[in-house]
């Protein structure tokens, strides 16, 4: 007799483990498989998610084993979507949606909106990056542009700046594959020094230009996109929407409801920026606001002033003893409040041992606890839209944003200061802020399209330690793109001086052993990968 825990049996996607009964319930799947499938099969209903939500809907007031409530809601299909609309509708059960999961190709949008797009936090996105395809000039026309007559103004910029990505492109390769002559005479190193070509020459194209993305997302979290969508006067992001909500209806009709938006979605943000407007008069105007930002463009728009524009505005008090409070929490039978006071009468000596006794085993690769969500910091950013592209992937922290604002001025890669071509990208910059000028006065808010990666705006932070390092982690990396590793190198710089214990190793994943070894002083150096082969 087989004297393993452990049985398997001839139903595929299930095994037993002492009683233990674990069933792949479904899994997402190519849309043309599914068309090919009802193709065959024309009479089948129950080729929908629907089905799943209605059957794990059961689960708390049907005592049947979760694979019969699965068989029911199949045979059942319109049963089934009454059973979701009366749990959603009237019982405000939201959560039986996230069982149904959709997979979108979003193609041809501009960068400006799938910013909006990368807003939501519980979706999971694959975008086509600029810093690895070379871009061919394509770009969205918007309707409001059209509809203004500013047509003809729109695509000569545009074409302009399209035509400097081209210059740009051929002279930095020329440039990087002579500054690194060495790294270059191995084929395979070729791909990344391209990469920083491309990536540098993309700061003088358009947020208009097309990209596309893969994006999967569960019914709660698209009825939201949908409803938040519909509150705005973008005609890209209306025709998007329309576009959304049309192909999952069609499939899953039951579980996509509430998409109007309430008049809170609607209104509430512009009031409350008319309102603070008018409790700003006469103390903060919002005139001496715009002159700050005039004279930091004074100053210079260049890449030098990067670092400068990370600044930590508030943090948790006493962050690493929330940190080490909560670990004893977590491990022992103390209250928060006990282990916090036993905490706080530590010598640092004493402190330090804990945190290391954390650290210990850890690889780059791996998290913080979670107790290092305790404390948080807070960061005000200006970063140029090729940054914030990277930093809006951190969906987990707090990222509060406001418009990209000329005033604010330009990041300038160094690789063109480095072939002495400022002055050529500074001209686009110009025509392209001329065009913008007369975009905003008869198209408002859409004049962003003309606005090229180069171009700044203000963005708020706030991260707790544990997803810091996530951060810091990726983009102090070497591997990483300059700009986003200059400012994450300024953020964990910040970030050490306030929390000196709990954020010691904060790095990229190459610093890693420099960072473990001085931690840990016994320890001998250990080799950061190289980034060459």
């Amino acid at each position: 007799m087989d004297k393993s825990p452990f049985s398997i049996d001839n139903w595929a996607g299930s095994f037993y483990l002492k009683g233990m009964k674990i069933i792949l319930a479904g899994y997402n799947f190519d849309a043309e498989v599914i068309d090919q499938l009802k193709k065959h099969e024309p009479d089948r209903q129950d080729i929908t998610p629907e089905t799943i939500s209605a059957a794990y809907a059961r689960i708390s007031r049907d005592p049947r084993p979760v694979d019969e409530l699965r068989a029911v809601a199949r045979a059942e299909v319109e049963r089934a979507r009454r059973s979701n609309q009366n749990i959603i509708f009237k019982m405000g059960h939201h959560s039986v949606a996230e069982h149904a999961v959709f997979n979108f190709d979003l193609i041809g949008l501009s960068r400006l909106a799938i910013e909006e797009v990368e807003h939501f936090r519980l979706c999971s996105y694959t975008e086509k990056s600029q810093r690895y395809i070379t871009l061919e000039g394509d770009y969205v026309l918007p309707e409001e542009i059209k509809s203004a007559g500013l047509e003809d103004v729109f695509k000569e910029t545009i074409e302009a700046q399209n035509q400097a990505y081209r210059y740009f492109y051929d002279r930095l390769r020329e440039h990087i594959f002579k500054k690194y002559e060495k790294e270059a005479a191995n084929p395979k190193n070729h791909p990344v020094l391209d990469g920083w070509a491309k990536e540098d020459a993309r700061y003088v194209v358009s947020l208009a230009t097309k990209g596309q993305l893969g994006m999967t997302v569960n019914a709660r979290n698209l009825e939201l996109m949908i409803r938040r969508f519909a509150a705005r006067k973008n005609a890209e992001i209306q025709e998007l929407v329309r576009n959304l909500h049309d192909l999952a209806k069609k499939v899953a009709p039951s579980i996509i409801l509430f998409t109007e938006p309430s008049p809170y979605e609607a209104e509430m943000m512009s009031e409350v920026g008319e309102e603070a407007t008018r409790l700003l008069v006469g103390k903060e105007k919002i005139a001496s606001q715009s002159d700050s930002r005039k004279k930091l463009a004074q100053k210079g728009s260049d890449v030098g002033k990067t670092q400068a524009a990370v600044r930590l505005i508030e943090s948790s008090e006493h962050g690493d003893e929330l940190i080490l409070a909560g670990l004893i929490f977590s491990t022992t039978g103390l209250s928060f409040e006990s282990a916090l006071r036993q905490v706080r009468r530590w010598s640092p000596k004493k402190k330090l041992e804990l945190v290391k006794k954390i650290f210990e085993h850890m690889e780059f690769y791996d998290s913080p606890p979670r107790e290092f969500e305790l404390a948080y910091l807070t960061y005000d950013l200006i970063v140029s839209a090729s940054c914030f592209a990277q930093l809006k992937r951190h969906r987990m922290m707090t990222l509060l944003v406001q418009p990209y604002d000329p005033a604010l001025g330009v990041t300038v890669p160094p690789s063109i200061k480095e072939i002495k071509e400022q002055k050529r990208f500074m001209e686009v910059i110009k025509r392209t802020e001329k065009t913008w000028k007369l975009l905003k006065e008869k198209v408002g808010p859409a004049a962003d399209y003309i606005l090229t990666n180069a171009h700044r705006r203000r963005v708020l932070v706030k991260a707790n330690v544990r997803e810091l390092y996530h951060l810091s982690r990726l983009r102090e990396d070497a591997t990483a793109q300059w700009e986003i590793r200059q400012v994450s190198t300024a953020m964990s710089a910040l970030a050490r001086k306030t929390f000196p214990l709990s954020a010691s190793l904060l790095g990229g994943k190459d610093a890693y052993p420099e960072l473990y070894r001085k931690l840990f002083s016994r320890l001998p150096k250990m080799q950061p990968p190289t980034l060459f082969v």
